[in-house]
Formats: C-alpha cells, structure tokens, sequence
C-alpha cells in the first residue's frame, strides 16, 4: 500500500461538489474507485464534475486534476475506473491478490470517511481482519473494522466517503470498500473482491493499455501464527495452555491436533511443521472458532471422565474471558446453512420462534423486526452464541446457550429432514461442550410443546405511544405488542429504545401487523390496531401517520385506511376509581343507543348527570362541540368508564355535528371501527376540507394476561467440573 497513490474524488456540477469518496491509482492516468462515488442518486448519472487529488496529504507531490469515469462494471458491480486528465507518476506498480482458506487475514487501506472530518477530509488508515468464510448474499468481502466511528447525531453515515478505498492483503490488492455496515457496532465494511472485476474484458482493456499489462491474482492466505515471546503473552493464553496439556498428555497428541487444527482453520501447514504447545495455543488464539474446533478433535479422543470434565471446565473458562466463539468453524458452517433454507422459506419463522424461546432475553436487532432477510442471518447466530437462556446452572453443568433453545424451536416449528438435522446438530454441540442431557430434553420438551400448541390468533396489534419531550422535532418512543383472543400477548422488543418519526412509527407498526398477519393459525382473522395514550396523547392524529408505499405497485394510505385503528387511554385507571369496573359494567349492560353530547349537555356538570343517570348503561358517546370545551368532556367521559367515545378532531362547534352523520354514528355499535376507517378512505382520498377527521376511543373489557413455560435445569450434571 502506497499512501502517494491514494486518491481523494470529489464529484458534483460545475456549481458545488454533491459527493465525496476515495480511490486507489492503479496506473499513470487509472483510478479505482467505487461506481456509487461517481453518481447522482437521485438520476443515476455521473457527475458532469469530478475532481481528484492524488497523494497524502503529507506527503510531497500532491496532484489535483480532473477526471473521467471510463469503465464501469456491465453487471452493476460497485466499481468503477476513472482517467485522469493528468498523468500522475508513482513508482513501482499495483500487485492483485485474492484471499483462499478459511483463516482470516490481516488487512489495510487509506480512506476518507465523513468521520475523520475537521476543517477538511482527514486520512483514516482502515486496518482489521477479512474473514474469506463470511460474505453477504452478493459475495462481497467483510470488514471486521478495528477502530470505528460512533453514530453521528446528524444521522449522515460516519463512514460515507471511505467507498472506493482499496483493500491491501500483505500489500496486494483484493477488494474495494463499496459499503458500511451499521451492525456489529458499526464495525463492519463490505468490499467487492477483486476477482470479481478484474476479468472483466474493458477492466483489462485499460489495464493492458495504460499500465503494465493485465492484473495477475496472486492467491494469499494466512500464515502459521507465531508463539509470541513469552512477556507478550496474555494470563488468558498461559491459563489455556496449563488447561490442555493434562488433555493432550503427549507432544505427539499436540502435533496431531495442531495439523488437525490448522487444516479446519485453512491454513497452509508445512511438511516440517512441528508445533509446540505454545504455537497450538497461538493457533488456537489466531481464530475465534479455533478452540471450539480444536474441541471437537479433542472429545473424539477423550476416553475418560476425568479428561472430558477438564475440557468441559476448559470451555467454560474460555468462553467467560472471551477467548473463543461457541461453535467450531464446522458447527457455525452447518447451522447457517440449515437457518439460510428455513430462512427462505420461511422469513417470519425465527423471529417469532425467538419472541418464545427467548422471552426475557435482548434479542439481536434483526430478530426484533417481522423477518429475519437472510444476510442478517450470520449478525444473528454470531450475537446469539454469546448468550445463555439460564444463570444458575447447580453442580457446575454448564449453562444451555440461547442459541442451542432457539434451534430446538425452529426444529419443532418446521418438519422431514430439515427438524431432524437441527436437532442432531444442537446435540452434538450439546456434548461436545458438556451440557448434561436432561437440560438439552427440557427446552427440546418446550419447544414441541410451544409448536403442537395451537396458536391463538391475533386479536388485536397494540402500538403504545409517548411523546419524546427531548427531542428537537416530533418524536414519539414507541411499543408493541401481540394482545391475542385467549388473553396472553407478545411483547415486539427492539434491542433499544430509540424515538420514532410519526413515519417511521407508522412502518413499526405496519411490520408488526404483517407479522400477527402472517403467523400460523391467524387465517382470515385481520388485527385490530389499538394505540395506547396518555390524556395529551387523546388529540395525537394517528390514524393519519403514512407509512409510505408498502412496495413499487401499490400506493401509499395512512394507518388509518390500512387498518382499524382506535385508542386507548389506560392511563385515566389511575385516577379515576373504579372506571375499569364501569367499562366492564357497560359492556355487559349494553344495547343502550349512544349518548349524542351536543349543547344540551356542553357543561361536565351536565354531561356526568347524564352518565350516571339516564345514560348510566350506555356503552358509546358522540362528542361535539368546540375544542377546548370537547377536551374536557373527553376526560369525564373516561372517568366515567365510557369504553367507546366518538368526536370529529377538526370540529369547531356544535354546528359542525352533521358532518359525522356520514359515519351512521348512532348506528350498530360492533361495526362502528368498520365503519370509521372505510370513511377515513373516503377522507384520505377527497380534497374536501370540510370532511371530518373521526377520532375513536375504544376500551376493551379485558386485559391480556402473560404466560410462561416452567424451565427446570437438572440437579445433577455430567462433564462438569
């Protein structure tokens, strides 16, 4: 990596610059960056300007000229050249390479992200691990970033301007940085390999005429760690070393695991390799999935209890000071590959198995959406590896991970081949790191019980909702959750709270009704939206927030077009006594025609008279009149333990009251939900400002009640130490 050939581009029209990236001189007059830099986003076009400075900024023989985009990728990879109107001249030349095996390599680049930005674009030195057995469905490299930016609070990517950037694997190019990826701690970059582009006829068309002739991919691999010396090395290391040698017993058992080990890892092994215990332990260090593959090897040979029981203490210990992942390369390898089919098939299926399996646990961000797509399906096993679904395990018996009970689920949940492979998978992970038996059958119990359960339909989608006073716009904290016909509900969780716009609140809950929607047993049942308010939240125009277009053919309608959506103010059972007992009362009273509140009863006095009196079983009241005066007659009603009140948000006065005539308010109560969003359509649709804007409260005469499985761990455990 050469920083005199590092390339700042800067495209835009001949009045601003409108975009920021990096680059990599790959000969006199060649740039390599990313296509996206080069490009209008919002046409597609490239930027009539582009601009390019050449070099470091500290060093000497900086260059600024202009450019062109001369090839980019014909299949829309996210790469492009540019030709310089200048020739810029740098010794030696640019060597290409592509990552093979399994172990990850070291590797580097020079950017300039939005992140390193004072009074000008500041040089980030990128430097992490490339993992050559992680990719996304598009094959491109992954980034394991070491030093990373945090969020900025202006929501612009902190990593926006580091696309382009090449990616150096002991000084041979392999990629370009084409993305940021906002999980694992924005942390992650994605790069396009080299390989897939540089085959490319007009890629080598260039090549061939402006440098020294056609790229030649060089493959790279990573090297045999070396045992560090010896005040280098960390407790941890020398813990583990004194753990596996009463295991080994022998140097020639090291030997045989250490080739064994280097060989699943990918890593080429010479004739004369002969590693000593240390360098195993470099080995094993060298890769998260290292130890646990080496375990695997081990508990073949293992012949008896006294070794298994110090492996198993040795695997514990690992894990707690994080030397290691859960699963072995060859572990990790199938579960994804069985996950990705389920995944494909069926999308909702593990988020809504770990809403069960995994009720009190955080769960990773991708599960706490509806579907789970299938490229976040590696930031999901690797997150839940580092959690248990138990604390307190009695006698030492390691505790059962979370990700063993979420399989066991998924198992129940599908059918044939693919329930049978999930369960001897988790059984082998099960006994290679010592978890007793009878703790394994116990979540695989619970999770056939959960699946042969016949799952009660979704009866209502319930969106709580609170203003966020902090916030410098309109911002709302928001929660939801499954409230079905036998009473239980599940809480939707995101792994944290963050305030939603009115839209973005709006697509929340969308997501959340196509999961009750798409769960097995919910058929021809539609949810019935219920939003949740404090008494200021009574005005809040739900039903008007606009989620945007579900997809490219069908257009955009507010929630309340889309769905029935009423709301709730529990809040008022806090103080008024006895009004969930008036509702319950109400209810079962029922058939009362609903009391229409005009200027007979304008005043509270007046209002409660009649709710305790000639109305004192009706169940509906049809708020008019003003305002500020309609406010307070909205919270005398809840008070009064009123479940169903109906009132025009845009009324003015007693005058406007025709204008709900439309509705048939007084009309059967049951279809009144119905009825109010089919004419929200018509509002939705119309420019006639004097329609009305029908608000609904409706309190449900019951609350739902949570249920749990009863785990039990066993008293006694097998392997333990």
């Amino acid at each position: 990596m050469d920083p005199r050939r590092l390339a700042l581009i800067r495209g835009g029209t001949a009045r601003q610059p409108r975009s920021t990236g990096s680059g990599y001189l790959i000969a006199p007059r060649l740039v390599l960056t990313a296509r996206h830099v080069l490009a209008d986003k919002d046409t597609g076009s490239h930027w009539p300007e582009i601009h390019v400075r050449v070099g470091h900024p500290r060093e000497s023989g900086v260059v600024h000229t202009r450019a062109d985009v001369l090839w980019t990728h014909p299949y829309d990879l996210d790469v492009a050249l540019l030709g310089l109107h200048d020739q810029v001249d740098v010794p030696g030349s640019v060597r290409w390479g592509r990552p093979v095996g399994k172990a990850p390599l070291r590797y580097e680049g020079l950017g300039f992200p939005l992140a390193n930005v004072d009074e000008g674009r500041g040089v980030e030195h990128l430097r992490g691990e490339l993992a050559p057995m992680s990719s996304n469905s598009r094959g491109l490299f992954v980034l394991d970033q070491k030093p990373a930016p945090d969020p900025r609070d202006d929501g612009r990517k902190p990593w926006g301007g580091a696309s382009g950037a090449a990616v150096f694997c002991e000084d041979y190019v392999v990629g370009v940085v084409v993305q940021d990826c906002q999980s694992y701690g924005n942390r992650r970059l994605l790069a396009c390999p080299a390989g897939a582009f540089t085959q490319d006829r007009g890629f080598d068309t260039l090549l061939r005429r402006y440098a020294e002739g056609p790229p030649q991919l060089a493959e790279i691999d990573a090297p045999l760690p070396k045992t560090p010396p010896p005040a280098e090395r960390t407790q941890t290391e020398k813990d583990i070393e004194r753990s596996l040698w009463p295991i080994l017993g022998s140097q020639d058992a090291c030997l045989t695991h250490a080739r064994a080990l280097a060989d699943q890892l990918g890593v080429r092994v010479p004739d004369d390799y002969a590693p000593s215990l240390p360098d195993l332990v470099a080995l094993a260090a060298a890769h998260p999935r290292a130890l646990a593959s080496l375990s695997g090897t081990l508990a073949e040979t293992i012949n008896n209890e006294d070794d298994r029981t110090r492996l198993t203490s040795l695997l514990a210990h690992a894990r707690v000071v994080g030397f290691g992942s859960l699963l072995s390369l060859e572990e990790y390898e199938r579960l994804v590959e069985l996950l990705r089919g389920i995944c494909k098939e069926h999308p909702a299926l593990l988020p809504r198995a770990a809403r069960e399996a995994l009720r009190y646990t955080c769960l990773p961000e991708p599960l706490s959406r509806t579907y789970l797509p299938v490229d976040d399906l590696e930031q999901v096993v690797g997150e839940l590896e580092a959690m248990t679904d138990s604390e307190h395990v009695p006698d030492g018996t390691p505790p059962v991970p979370a990700l063993l009970r979420l399989t066991e689920y998924v198992a129940a949940a599908v059918a044939g081949e693919n329930a049978s492979a999930l369960r001897q998978w988790s059984a082998r992970v099960a006994s290679r790191t010592g978890i007793h038996p009878t703790a394994l059958n116990e979540r695989r119990a619970d999770a056939r019980q959960w699946a042969a359960r016949q799952t009660s339909p979704v009866a209502r989608v319930v969106l709580e909702v609170t203003v966020d006073h902090d916030a410098p716009d309109e911002r709302y904290v928001c929660r939801v959750l499954l409230a079905r016909q036998d009473g239980t509900h599940t809480v939707l969780r995101e792994p944290e709270t963050v305030s939603k716009t009115p839209e973005e609140a709006a697509r929340y809950l969308r997501e959340a009704v196509e999961c009750a929607t798409d769960e097995p047993g919910q058929e021809h049942h539609v949810p019935w939206v219920t939003v949740l308010v404090d008494r200021q939240g009574l005005h809040l125009a739900v039903d008007e927030w606009n989620p945007g277009a579900p997809n490219e053919f069908v257009p955009e309608q507010p929630l309340g077009v889309e769905f029935r959506l009423t709301l709730s103010c529990p809040e008022m059972s806090n103080f008024a006594r006895g009004r969930d007992r008036e509702q319950r009362r109400r209810w079962a009273s029922g058939g009362q025609m609903p009391l229409v509140a005009d200027q007979d009863c304008a005043s509270p006095r007046r209002l409660t008279r009649l709710l305790q009196g000639s109305h004192r079983d009706a169940a509906g009241v049809i708020l008019h009149g003003p305002r500020d005066q309609r406010t307070q007659l909205l919270q005398v009603c809840l008070a009064l333990g009123v479940p169903v009140i109906l009132w025009d948000r845009e009324a003015d006065c007693y005058e406007d009251a025709a204008r709900l005539q439309g509705l048939d308010p007084t009309g059967p109560l049951a279809g009144l939900p119905e009825r109010v969003r089919r004419f929200r359509g018509e509002v939705f649709e119309s420019e006639d400002a004097s329609l009305p804007r029908p608000a609904l409260v409706w309190e449900e005469d019951h609350r739902p009640e949570r249920q749990s499985l009863q785990l039990r761990d066993p008293g006694k455990g097998t392997h333990a130490s």
